[in-house]
């Protein structure tokens, strides 16, 4: 568990450094009783102690031991939290036309709104939850559960943040219950996906981190529909992982030309 416990000191210090270099000494973050939240909270009460607020934000698909799991771990991490239910603005939008994937993407645009208000009301900085998996597949909602200020844990994949929640001393219950963003009643991610995260980040891994080509990997025995979904979905999800692209009319332009590092000092 040396690896872990190196992790868990740098991403400590990394959101101390990075939160204090705005001004600020506060963050929030949404806690929906899963593995990722999860771990983004621990490791944000160990760098701000008292000085994170915890907001569960229920909606009527919701499951009850989503919600039991998240007052499991403010119990047992002593963490401040608060609950903002939306499903009031969610009823108030739904119709039933909608399919589930568009009432999943507004209940999670819905919550980073909640979320970026009591960021206002806090004087804090709202923290991202996704995991490297997630991003690299774009297994999220644009200007939902992908915006934030800081991600602490957006360079793991899914497998690794399982063993640092093991590692922080996360709740078994939230550990072995099957992933799920909670979005619609029922609603898992491995299923959605079609594979399970030990297999897609195996493929990821190869080709992400290692440089594997396809026809190598599907040369090696790996699963030729995962290697093609996987691939296919990094390339056509490159946009959610990317500032809106502006186009060029001067010779400084935002995020072409006029990038400054956000620790400078003036």
């Amino acid at each position: 568990m040396r690896k872990y416990d190196l992790i868990s000191q740098y991403l400590t210090g990394f959101l101390s450094d990075e939160v204090l270099k705005t001004g600020l000494k506060k963050v929030v973050l949404g806690l929906s009783g899963g593995l990722d939240s999860a771990v983004v909270a621990v490791l944000a009460h160990r760098a701000f102690g008292n000085d994170v607020l915890c907001v569960k934000m229920p909606s009527h698909y919701s499951s009850q031991n989503s919600l039991d799991d998240a007052d499991e771990l403010c119990r047992v991490f002593g963490l401040r939290f608060e609950t903002h239910s939306i499903e009031p603005l969610l009823r108030a939008y739904e119709t039933a036309e909608m399919s589930p994937l568009r009432v999943g993407n507004l209940s999670a645009r819905l919550r980073m709104v909640t979320l970026f208000d009591l960021s206002a009301r806090e004087g804090a900085l709202v923290l991202g939850t996704s995991n490297k998996s997630e991003l690299m597949l774009g297994y999220g909602t644009l200007f939902g559960d992908l915006a934030s200020a800081i991600n602490p844990i957006g360079d793991l994949y899914k497998t690794e943040v399982f063993e640092l929640a093991r590692y922080l001393g996360v709740p078994e219950s939230i550990i072995t219950k099957a992933p799920s963003a909670d979005l619609w009643a029922g609603q898992s991610d491995e299923q959605e996906i079609g594979f399970p995260y030990s297999e897609l980040d195996h493929v990821l891994k190869r080709y992400v981190e290692d440089r594997h080509t396809r026809e190598e990997m599907i040369a090696d025995g790996e699963n030729p529909l995962l290697v093609d979904m996987i691939i296919e979905k990094i390339y056509r999800n490159q946009f959610k992982r990317r500032m809106p692209v502006i186009a060029k009319l001067t010779s400084r332009t935002v995020n072409h030309d006029f990038n400054y590092p956000r620790d400078i000092t003036l």
